[in-house]
């Protein structure tokens, strides 16, 4: 699968947008209600520094969809493993090509 990247001249190379697609899955209701300050303020601090572009909760609670900035899907992996809620994440994520 061919990923659009673009490359700096700092060598270095530029994020990429996934669609991060979180299915929550084993959390009891105390257990989230515990975790979830600690949740939001992670989210909120991704918005805070533009990693993290949209999010959705889907109708029925039980997930969320993200558009996240990373140097590629294991980079995505790691920030979301950063998640109280990682534990109990069925996550799928897939590069958004640039149109």
């Amino acid at each position: 699968m061919l990923i659009h990247s673009v490359t700096y001249n700092s060598g270095k190379t530029a994020m990429q947008k996934f669609m991060i697609d979180i299915l929550l899955q084993g959390l009891d209701h105390d257990t989230r209600m515990r975790l979830l300050p600690a949740e939001q303020a992670m989210v909120k601090t991704w918005e805070e520094d533009g990693s993290l572009l949209a999010s959705y909760i889907k109708q029925d609670a039980a997930g969320i969809y993200m558009v996240l900035l990373a140097q590629d899907a294991q980079d995505a992996d790691a920030k979301l493993s950063k998640l109280p809620y990682y534990p109990y994440m069925k996550i799928e994520i897939t590069p958004l090509r640039v149109m």
